[in-house]
């Protein structure tokens, strides 16, 4: 059984950055793609970025591209997501998420393991 522990979210100005990190543990890392999903306030859980077993291939959502950048640690475990340059509207709980046979990124029910979420806030 795979755990998924997030970090590093917390408030932040628009413009600013914060690196969000996930600790995996339970099982073998480097088998699973992993994601970043998020959620606003109201609205539906979306992908954000997503990134293979490798490390090779990656994915974001296009309100995203330039401006994250997702990778992974397999020594440590542990999933990154870099935030620069962040809007209000990046506000949201942000979850990681692992899985072995995910064919599409940003395809959620793709994901067999799910985090409990760290909050990002951006104020104006």
């Amino acid at each position: 059984q795979v755990q998924l522990v997030e970090s590093g979210g917390g408030l932040v100005e628009a413009g600013g950055s914060l690196r969000l990190s996930c600790a995996a543990s339970g099982g073998t890392f480097r088998r699973y793609r992993m994601g970043w999903f998020r959620q606003a306030p109201g609205k539906d859980r979306e992908f954000a970025a997503g990134i293979s077993w490798t490390g090779g291939s990656t994915a974001y959502v296009d309100s995203v591209k330039g401006r994250f950048t997702i990778s992974r640690d397999v020594a440590k475990n542990t999933l990154y997501l870099q935030m620069n340059s962040l809007k209000p509207e990046d506000t949201a709980v942000y979850y990681c998420a692992a899985g072995i046979y995910v064919a599409t990124f940003a395809q959620s029910s793709d994901y067999d393991y799910w985090g409990q979420g760290t909050q990002v806030t951006v104020s104006s």
